[in-house]
């Protein structure tokens, strides 16, 4: 096992760092201290060739390209500090009413217009272990409380990712943090169409026109979207005529370690096994992604080119009544932990 650590970029006058993490079976993650972003992760495949299947950059100034900047897909970053959507970017916590920055409509989207994806964070590296660390102020985009975040990323010898988050607030506040890595199995070599996606759930939240979760939680056993059994994802956007943008919810009221996921691809036999102990996962395909964007080496994004297992507390929750640990308590730590365990 190693780490490795390089110039990634500059951003405000400072160094900005990337760092490798490397198994003896030749998994390496890279990932930056702007916005704790997972840059790439390569992954061998069935026949041992070794590609990457995350969309990123190799260069800093990758993040700040207008094709980019102008979709904002978010990838590989850190998000916080409460991802996914907020309702009208309002919310109402302890009789005082917060406002938030409208970045996706009249909704607030993943923390507002500087969320954690785009603040330089301390990084430290230690065995096979990156932890970063960021302090955000109170009344930072809206939210109340001033918070001490951190993520560990830890590589392991069975080929898992481990994404461990932490957050300590002095009042109470919204905490829900996330990775917003796009997987492509396939080495982008095509869409994720051809992959198989297995969601332990036959549950996820009803959304209403703006694209918020109303509260309500959806039965939907046996209907096309139910993939408790798995399905090839190109069949079920051809059923639905749409890609996913779908909030699986779990059963985990003591918020444990559990397999949620399972995606698998039979051209390259990568497969990718998801687990969290949060209450819910966001499996997104990428339907508004811009084909204009790619890789320096031009290894294309776009369309359907890439998945995301976004796992995370309730979409909307601050508001929506009795959603699950939506606002952390002052003195009170947030915990979150996902796994990402890759095979071939």
């Amino acid at each position: 096992m190693s780490v490795e650590v390089s110039i990634f970029g500059n951003h405000q006058d400072e160094d900005i760092k990337v760092f490798s993490l490397k198994n003896e079976h030749g998994v390496e993650v890279k990932i930056t201290n702007y916005g704790a972003t997972i840059t790439s992760i390569l992954v061998p495949n069935k026949a041992g060739h070794i590609e990457n299947i995350a969309c990123g950059f190799d260069t800093l100034d990758g993040y700040f390209g207008k094709d980019y900047i102008e979709n904002s897909p978010y990838f590989g970053g850190t998000i916080g500090r409460y991802c996914s959507q907020i309702k009208d970017s309002k919310f109402i916590l302890n009789g005082k009413e917060y406002h938030l920055a409208k970045n996706c409509g009249d909704n607030n989207l993943h923390g507002g217009n500087v969320g954690f994806d785009k603040r330089i964070w301390d990084a430290k590296a230690e065995g096979n272990s990156i932890t970063m660390s960021l302090y955000s102020k109170d009344l930072e985009e809206g939210f109340p409380g001033n918070v001490e975040v951190s993520v560990t990323f830890t590589l392991t010898h069975d080929n898992e990712l481990k994404i461990d988050y932490s957050g300590l607030p002095d009042k109470d506040t919204p905490l829900s943090l996330t990775n917003h890595t796009y997987f492509n199995l396939n080495a982008f070599s095509s869409t994720v169409e051809n992959h198989n996606a297995k969601v332990n759930t036959a549950k996820r939240h009803a959304m209403d026109n703006t694209g918020a979760a109303t509260g309500e939680i959806i039965n939907i056993t046996g209907e096309v979207d139910d993939l408790t059994k798995g399905k090839v994802i190109g069949d079920v956007h051809e059923a639905l005529g749409d890609g996913f943008e779908h909030f699986y919810v779990f059963d985990n009221a003591d918020f444990k370690l559990q397999e949620v996921a399972e995606i698998k691809s039979d051209e390259s036999g990568r497969t990718l096994t998801v687990f969290s102990t949060e209450p819910c996962m966001l499996l997104y395909t990428g339907k508004y992604t811009s084909n204009a964007i790619k890789r320096e080496n031009g290894e294309q994004y776009g369309k359907y080119r890439g998945f995301c297992c976004e796992t995370h507390r309730y979409q909307n929750g601050p508001n929506i009544e009795n959603s699950p640990k939506s606002i952390t308590k002052a003195g009170d730590t947030f915990k979150s932990t996902t796994i990402f365990k890759f095979g071939w």
